[in-house]
């Protein structure tokens, strides 16, 4: 059945058919990954999507028989076409440490404001906020997928135009995990994303911020979740929840 976004309610969405699943045997499957195997074997940047390669793997997690068959192949292609396309990469130890570090100095920064002027601890809280929102976001990705059993390989910058950090799942990890899981792992930074703001705009009351910053930290927990039903619906983390609970529902 075919889930019907909701967005961040999307758990008690109505479920129909889910004809954007491909019925693909064996062999079909097996001719796909041989055309992505090749068109990689060149050593350029290749685009898996015209290869049919995510229907190949949409059609591999609705049949369980098939994910010990072909789940590391379509894990070793996935990682070599995302190793050319990322515009910057980073061990995953790496990447955690970073993260930890960012959220730890925009909570210090948030900390050590509240002494200031009016002007500065305003400031301090939505700048400290806003680093806290970026670092999290991903980090919350990374430990739902490790407690999940998947494994991450990257942190990563993708490309110019959408220079946000995130995290890369190894692909034989992730669809050799539960559907559902992964559902909730792809929600875990939008819901992490909502929270944030929530708790700065609660920090920033018990330590008497200027009603402005106030304000603007309200305007960011609205404007998070305006962005999650305009657009992570359709193209980030709740289109990706959406798309695994109706793989959960069917599988």
């Amino acid at each position: 059945m075919r889930y019907k976004s909701l967005g961040p309610v999307s758990f008690i969405a109505e479920w129909i058919e889910p004809n954007w699943i491909e019925q693909l045997d064996r062999a079909q499957i097996d001719g796909i990954l041989i055309a992505a195997e090749a068109a990689l074997a060149s050593g350029a940047k290749v685009d898996l999507g015209p290869l049919g390669f995510w229907k190949a793997v949409n059609a591999v997690k609705k049949q369980p028989e098939m994910v010990e068959i072909f789940a590391d192949r379509i894990g070793q292609i996935d990682r070599q076409a995302f190793e050319r396309w990322a515009l910057l990469k980073l061990p995953a130890w790496l990447g955690n440490t970073l993260a930890v570090a960012a959220s730890a100095a925009g909570s210090a920064l948030i900390t050590w404001s509240a002494g200031q002027d009016e002007r500065v601890h305003g400031l301090g809280l939505l700048v400290g906020t806003v680093i806290v929102l970026t670092a999290t976001h991903s980090l919350a990705h990374w430990l739902v997928a490790r407690l999940q059993g998947m494994r991450v390989i990257y942190w990563f910058v993708g490309t110019v135009r959408r220079p946000t950090p995130g995290i890369k799942v190894d692909y034989a990890t992730y669809v050799r995990t539960p559907a559902r899981r992964r559902a909730w792992m792809h929600a875990s930074g939008a819901i992490v994303s909502k929270l944030v703001p929530l708790v700065g705009l609660g920090v920033g009351w018990a330590m008497e911020a200027p009603s402005w910053a106030l304000i603007v930290l309200g305007l960011l927990a609205v404007g998070e979740i305006v962005t999650d039903v305009l657009w992570s619906t359709k193209s980030s983390d709740w289109k990706k929840f959406n798309r695994e609970m109706a793989l959960a529902r069917v599988g």
